[in-house]
């Protein structure tokens, strides 16, 4: 074989076995896309019940569109060849990032969803205290045990969901309060706690309900201070009740549109005029707006489904800027009162008043 064809032979060869490679070999990102989004004044997909149901409390009718955006990501054993991931690259719907970004400390799939499922279920709740508070209408607060470590002082005595009344006689109202009752104990000593267990708790307290737990102290790890092996957390009642129904979303990004959708109910003025709005962020109980991950792709899900608006919490605009589809107007916002002010330019057709993510 002349040398000439005998080099193209074996660079050609080359270049296959290459190719082969690539496509064999595995990289260690995950693949993110547009997920479905909700509007939150309208209907479930698959069961026609409304996302949001409210009893209990006068209702109002709505219109337009206040439509939550989500992400699909591919799962934690998923492992994308180099080609896959190249190709992800370059396309304007795909972000590849890395593995330990999404799925951190080899977490698994099934880890992952337990962690989405409780972060929605947070949202839920910020949602509801959050909205309630900016109309006014009280939110009730109690502290409860979040957790109990296995193994620890309280494991058999306290149990999650009770809540916790007072420590040593000295009524509770933070997570805080509890830890400071009991580090006044030496290890070793007995803290009293005063609980309402989780089948009696209720929104209405009653004193018959609570019993007296004496708690032996333990010793924390990292230190000589006394602990009890609980995780306090806060947890809220309402006046009425306040269901936001919807599966296979996980999570803590909903909370701005569903505190907005929840407001939009209840109260006589239609806040959208119509227009098709969607949005995301967190919420916090007092309405501050935290930012998210995934914008891109939320944006353009939000984009594909017809929105007008895009409410982009003001941490994410700058990320956002780089990535607007065309005929989205991204509308930055820091709390619910703000987003509330939005609506109402956006109802009025004053797009030019609208706090913009460019400026």
């Amino acid at each position: 074989m002349p040398r000439r064809s005998a080099t193209m032979l074996a660079a050609t060869l080359l270049l296959i076995g290459l190719l082969c490679a690539s496509v064999l070999m595995k990289v260690p990102y995950t693949e993110m896309s547009p997920g479905p989004t909700y509007n939150t004044l309208g209907e479930q997909d698959r069961s026609g019940d409304p996302v949001i149901t409210i009893t209990g409390h006068d209702t109002y009718p709505t219109s337009g569109h206040l439509n939550m955006t989500t992400v699909q990501v591919t799962g934690a054993k998923y492992e994308p060849s180099l080609v896959s991931a190249v190709v992800g690259w370059l396309r304007d719907d795909v972000l590849v990032v890395p593995h330990d970004n999404v799925y951190p400390k080899g977490q698994t799939d099934k880890e992952a969803q337990q962690q989405n499922a409780e972060e929605f279920a947070s949202s839920e709740d910020s949602a509801k205290t959050a909205a309630l508070n900016q109309l006014g209408i009280p939110v009730g607060t109690e502290v409860i045990v979040n957790s109990v470590v296995s193994g620890g002082p309280s494991e058999g005595k306290l149990h999650a969901g009770d809540q916790i009344v007072a420590v040593d006689g000295t009524k509770v109202t933070t997570r805080e309060s509890v830890a400071e009752q009991v580090t006044k104990h030496k290890p070793g000593e007995t803290a009293v706690f005063t609980v309402v267990p989780h089948a009696k708790a209720s929104a209405t307290p009653n004193p018959a309900d609570e019993v007296q737990v004496p708690i032996t102290t333990g010793t924390a790890p990292d230190s000589s201070r006394a602990i009890v092996g609980i995780t306090p957390g806060i947890d809220h009642s309402y006046p009425f009740k306040i269901d936001i129904g919807l599966q296979d979303v996980g999570g803590p990004s909903a909370g701005l549109m569903f505190a907005l959708g929840i407001i939009d109910k209840l109260t006589p003025d239609d806040l959208t005029g119509g227009k098709f709005v969607a949005g995301t962020g967190t919420i916090g109980d007092d309405g501050e707006v935290g930012p998210i991950g995934g914008i891109q792709m939320k944006l353009i899900a939000a984009r594909d489904k017809g929105a007008e608006y895009f409410f982009t919490p003001a941490d994410n605009c700058t990320e956002a800027v780089k990535n607007t589809p065309g005929g989205l107007t991204l509308v930055k916002v820091n709390t619910l009162g703000e987003a509330l002010d939005a609506l109402g330019k956006i109802k009025a057709g004053d797009r030019a008043a609208l706090p913009s993510c460019a400026k």
